[in-house]
Parts: C-alpha cells; structure tokens; sequence
C-alpha cells in the first residue's frame, strides 16, 4: 500500500480510512500509512510511539493547539469496505471516528501555516481497556508532546461542539446474608431477597443536574448487574449488584467514591473501574473562540471521552467531529457526508481565518 493522498476529497479520504482495517491492536498498517503520508510534508515534525503519531509545526506562534482522533475501531460486523448510500458513507469506523481522522490529516496537510500552531495525534487502543490506550501512553511518556492551551477531540458529535465529559465510576455492592436449606429457609437469611435494600436506594435516587460554564450535565446512578446464588435448594449467602455512576466533571473521581459510600451506607462497596470527568473550560479565551468559529451553541457531553486525559493535562478540551454518536459501535454505523464536509470547512476557516 502507498501513502494516502491527503489532499483528497474529505469523504473519498475517510473512505479510504476506513478500508484499511484497524481493529484495536491491529492499527500498524494504517498507522504505517498515515505515518508515510506525513513524513512527505516539510512543515510537521513526525514522532511515533508505538501505532500512535504526533506530528507539530514549530512556527512560534503565540499559542498552540491540539487536534486528536483515534485511529482504532471495535471488532468487525461484516461492515467492510466502505460504501456510499446517498449522503451516507457507510462503514466500520466511518462514524467512530475516521470521518474526523480525515479532517485533522487534511489539516495537518493542507494548512502549512496555521493561525497558530497545532499538534495533529493520531492514536491506537482507544476502544480497548485503558492501559492500552495511546493518547494515555503518550502522555505518560512524552506529556510534552501533548501541551497546548486547548484541544478538540474529533469524536463524533453530530457537527456540534461539547464540553468536557462525565466521570464514570463502577462499583460492585455486596449484600451478605447466610446459607441454608431451601426447605428451613428461617434459619439462614437471603442475601437476594436482602439486595432490595439495595435496589429500592437506586430507585429512590434523585441524581444530580448541574450546570458548568453554561451546560447542564446529568448525573446518574444505576444497577447494570446482579448476581447471587448458590443452588436450586440453598439460601444464598452473598449477592452483588453492579452499579454505574457517571458523575459530573465538578466532582473528582475521590468526591465520586465518597458519594456511592454514603449512598449505600451499611454495605460493603468495591470500586471496579474509574475515570475522572473533564470541565469544559469554555470560559478560556481559546476555547470560547473556537465554540464562537463553529457557530453553534455548545452541549454537553453526557459520556466519558478522552478530553478527559487532556484535562488531566490542564488542557482544556472540548469534543467536536461529524457522526451522530448513537451509530457508533453499530453493525450499521453511518456518517452524513454533509457533516464532513462542514467539520472540514469550519475546521479550515478556524485555522486560517
């Protein structure tokens, strides 16, 4: 395979993205291809990292800027190659999110001297568990690579820029009881029957809404699982019900466990996973211009996204890409052409102007 051309049409590009399939883990060869496409344009300084690419102009321009996309995808669903349906490019990762791979490769090298300077990463293992993802590797490497007074994450989001994300936290609550034959239950206690306890708090719960520089962000609390059981003629002794708390991004990922502890007061809680959430920042002046250059009002991001990871960096972030976000990660995953073709533009136009 040779480079792609990236000075391509942006949904013939994203096409082209697409064919190449890049599975999470097995992102080399598109990785090798864009990392050659790259290293053709004398503005950008090229570093890799594993299957992840960086690469920056060095204009002393007073500010720098950061636009990111992964390059990886979930497991295939018979949706390869690309097909194009009208105004609908369809495709594994057409939405999630090689539609924006191609707007920032067609950036990086059709906009020689931006207005300011920019930092294009392209990275693996974003749709994998988190040790594995590449925009975490390359800051805990190389934080360096990553600085800039502001970020956007090209995820999909319907052409509309979102702030920040929510935290995610996952807990197991166990409820303990004790063993006994079926047939003299009395002289045991149920641990299933005792996990209402557990159920009736999470009904009774009344998340939280909160507003941020302007955004209302939507907490919520709710069991995904339960388990419990021994045999059909034994009173169970333990049972576990799985919870998830997505938590807005005013509270840490510390405030969040302190929270579910209280909540389930009297049980024992087991923290399974974390992740903090992101403030928008949209109160900064390089965030605010670029929310004003795309010319909607700004939403929320009511999920967990790698913004994330550059708050941690204290680069504020915000989302914006093209792709309805409900199609990502489905057999029949689809991106508007008409949506490229405004994040391309609009992206340009803020660059240059």
């Amino acid at each position: 395979m040779g480079a792609f051309d990236l000075t391509a049409d942006p949904v013939e590009l994203t096409a082209a993205l697409v064919d190449v399939e890049s599975v999470s883990g097995n992102e080399q060869a598109l990785a090798d291809e864009i990392e050659a496409a790259l290293r053709t344009l004398p503005h950008l300084r090229v570093d890799r990292l594993g299957h992840s690419l960086v690469a920056r102009t060095h204009l002393d321009r007073p500010d720098r800027v950061v636009i990111a996309g992964h390059i990886d995808t979930v497991p295939l669903a018979a949706n390869l190659p690309s097909r194009r349906h009208g105004d609908r490019l369809y495709g594994l990762g057409a939405c999630d999110m090689k539609g924006g791979v191609a707007i920032a490769l067609r950036l990086a090298a059709g906009v020689p001297e931006p207005n300011r300077d920019v930092t294009y990463v392209f990275y693996e293992c974003e749709e994998v568990e988190s040790e594995r993802n590449g925009l975490g590797l390359i800051s805990a490497a190389h934080p360096d690579w990553l600085a800039g007074e502001f970020a956007v994450l090209m995820e999909p989001s319907n052409a509309t820029v979102e702030g920040g994300c929510q935290g995610t936290l996952g807990i197991k609550v166990q409820v303990s009881g004790a063993r006994a034959h079926s047939a003299r239950a009395w002289m045991g206690r149920n641990a299933i029957h005792d996990a209402g306890v557990v159920l009736d708090r999470l009904r009774a719960y009344e998340a939280r809404r909160v507003v941020i520089d302007g955004l209302e962000y939507r907490e919520g609390l709710n069991a995904v699982g339960i388990s419990g059981g021994v045999a059909g003629n034994v009173i169970p002794d333990e049972c576990v019900v799985s919870v998830n708390y997505r938590f807005a991004p005013d509270r840490s990922e510390q405030e969040a466990l302190a929270h579910v502890h209280d909540v389930f007061t009297g049980f024992d809680v087991t923290r399974t996973d974390s992740a903090p959430g992101a403030l928008p920042g949209l109160n900064r002046p390089a965030a605010a211009a670029f929310v004003t250059a795309m010319g909607t009002p700004p939403q929320p991001k009511l999920g967990w996204t790698d913004v994330a990871r550059f708050s941690a960096l204290g680069v504020p972030a915000v989302n914006f890409g093209p792709g309805d976000p409900h199609l990502a990660h489905t057999k029949d995953e689809y991106v508007e052409v008409s949506q490229i073709y405004r994040c391309d533009e609009l992206m340009r136009a803020w660059l240059v102007d």
